[in-house]
């Protein structure tokens, strides 16, 4: 188990500074976005559709690059470093659950014997003990989820991004998940970034919560979650996870209308 900084005394992973995003046509999805990522951050960027959150994760992955200002990262940073869980699981449907975590390895030239003990102990982490030989069409979406959130951890990156990784999922699923979760990244401490449209989630999961605006996307606020990790069904069911729910909400009705 990790042992967790103050938010203000944690190291700096990386920065976005005064960053924007243009396509074509004109469509302004970011313009001067501001973020500091510390090391062991649960960052949430929570806002309505089109404020640009998945093209903020998109930046910092490398995936798509900046029309303005810049997203760096501090010290010496690979690929291996970052690992992302996208909305859907997209697994190979013609490859076994091992084979399918295997993938950002085989990538990089690791032979799948040399990297078979990081599997295994990935599933584990994940909760997929005994399903490395099934298939995708074998498995319900909680447990294809489990499969791109291991794919994602088996190369121990430094940071996660999650782009509303549990929206099509069931509200029992999606708690459980929520739970497993926060349990993983206190075992092997990396840093999460998270997107979602949920409230409840983002209070849940979060340290931080970044409250997003549209036309142009940007910050509006930022919250902190000042309650202790782990957490779990009792803090869900508190009086300061509701007060939180109602700060966030308030928050986020403020940058709906500020997006009309």
């Amino acid at each position: 188990m990790t042992v967790q900084l103050p938010i203000g005394e944690r190291p700096e992973l990386l920065r976005m500074s005064r960053v924007g995003k243009t396509f074509g046509g004109g469509v302004v999805a970011l313009k001067d976005m501001d973020l500091k990522v510390g090391q062991g951050d649960f960052i949430s960027l929570l806002g309505p559709s089109g404020c640009g959150k998945s093209t903020a994760l998109r930046l910092i992955s490398g995936l798509m690059t900046a029309t303005a200002g810049a997203v760096r990262w501090k010290g010496d940073h690979d690929t291996g470093d970052l690992g992302v869980v996208f909305q859907e699981p997209t697994l190979m449907p013609w490859a076994t659950v091992a084979q399918n975590v295997w993938l950002p390895m085989r990538l990089r030239g690791q032979a799948f014997a040399s990297v078979a003990d990081d599997i295994t102990r990935t599933l584990g982490l994940v909760g997929l003990d005994g399903f490395a030989d099934a298939y995708p069409r074998e498995l319900s979406g909680g447990m294809k989820m489990r499969v791109s959130i291991a794919r994602a951890l088996v190369t121990k990156p430094r940071l996660i991004l999650m782009d509303e990784p549990f929206a099509a999922l069931d509200e029992i699923t999606r708690f459980k998940l929520n739970n497993d979760l926060l349990a993983m990244k206190a075992q092997i401490g990396c840093t999460v970034i998270f997107v979602t449209h949920s409230v409840f989630e983002s209070v849940f999961l979060s340290d931080r919560i970044v409250v997003m605006a549209a036309r142009p996307g940007r910050v509006i606020r930022e919250l902190q979650v000042d309650q202790p990790y782990p957490r779990d069904e009792a803090f869900r069911t508190s009086a300061e996870y509701a007060a939180y729910c109602r700060e966030t909400s308030d928050a986020l009705h403020v940058a709906m209308g500020e997006a009309a």
